[in-house]
């Protein structure tokens, strides 16, 4: 007996050394054992696993509270209502506990602005009022009351902002004195940039506007050095009149002779909003004894073609106000068209 138990010791720690090899019984084989393919359905088996173990993910506290031994259910069950609502986020009446209500609260804020900031982002381009409170750089008090101004729509049209700005420009430059070891053709355009910031902050420049501003930083890149920095500032504020008398008075003086001479009597000339020049060239042609009708049509937010009409009015001209949703039913009526276009001198 003693020689057989000492024979049998061997097998066993041949045995216990031989586990971890594969199992000739066909077990599971180990990664190393596997094909390559065999690898993949694994990973495809244990990828399906955990899907389902997500999609089943609600309803597993439920079963594990199941399984839970007695003494723990009966711990649970001494639990006092304030622990429960506390955990549970709600009351023994089914409202929700202060903490939740504050984050429910704080996520219906957040959506709400996210909503509000999303509906301005789409509607930026009608240029709604915003006041520029807050001013950055060196802005000058003329730039500060123009701004105003735009931003409370008190100035309104291509052409009359365009004016207004390169009116306050006027004053920017001669009021700017150049620091020492600079010149007037350099540092000027750096001392615009923070005028021209605050009136786009106020309401975004039109094309007029923006021809314009490129217009001034040509003249004053083009300042002659050795001129005395009064003369130089004097010469910038007579080519800024210039440009105001050519590209926006006489333009629309040749505007409105060239339209005039398109409205015959009889007419039924359509026009949209407001714009000075279509609205000088109908009260021209009304003085000049041509006799027309015209249809207004107007839109939201501002209604500018409420002003067109009481201009036209006043004068005696038949006039029609229509919204614009209404514009089809009144198109197949219309004879000539006039619309403004503030790039007409780009």
């Amino acid at each position: 007996m003693t020689q057989t138990a000492i024979v049998q010791t061997p097998t066993k720690s041949s045995n216990v050394r031989q586990s971890p090899n594969p199992n000739p019984d066909g077990g599971p084989k180990s990664q190393k054992q596997m094909s390559k393919a065999e690898r993949r359905e694994l990973q495809e088996r244990q990828r399906a696993a955990k899907a389902a173990t997500k999609a089943s993910g609600p309803s597993t506290p439920a079963a594990k509270s199941s399984t839970t031994p007695t003494g723990a259910a009966a711990k649970g069950a001494t639990q006092s209502p304030a622990s429960a609502a506390k955990k549970s986020g709600k009351t023994a009446d089914g409202k929700l506990v202060k903490g939740e209500q504050e984050d429910i609260s704080h996520l219906h804020t957040h959506a709400q602005v996210d909503d509000t900031t999303r509906g301005l982002r789409i509607f930026s381009h009608f240029g709604l009022p915003k006041s520029p409170s807050v001013t950055k750089g060196d802005v000058h008090p003329a730039i500060i009351r123009v701004g105003l101004q735009f931003s409370d729509f008190k100035i309104t049209g291509a052409n009359a902002r365009c004016i207004a700005m390169l009116t306050a420009f006027k004053a920017v430059i001669q009021d700017y004195v150049t620091p020492p070891n600079n010149t007037l053709s350099r540092h000027l355009m750096t001392h615009l940039s923070p005028q021209i910031n605050h009136l786009v902050l106020a309401r975004p420049l039109s094309v007029t506007m923006g021809n314009a501003i490129r217009q001034l930083k040509l003249e004053i890149s083009g300042s002659d050095i050795d001129l005395p920095e009064q003369d130089a500032k004097n010469a910038l504020c007579t080519k800024i009149d210039n440009y105001i008398r050519d590209r926006i008075v006489i333009a629309d003086q040749v505007i409105q002779e060239t339209a005039g001479k398109k409205i015959k009597d009889g007419d039924v000339i359509l026009t949209y909003a407001r714009s000075s020049v279509v609205e000088k060239v109908l009260l021209r042609a009304w003085e000049d004894g041509k006799r027309f009708s015209a249809i207004l049509v107007d839109s939201r937010p501002m209604l500018e073609g409420k002003a067109l009409l009481k201009a036209l009015t006043a004068a005696s001209i038949p006039c029609t106000y229509l919204l614009l949703p209404s514009l089809p039913s009144v198109l197949p009526h219309a004879t000539t068209l006039f619309v403004g276009a503030h790039s007409i001198h780009a």
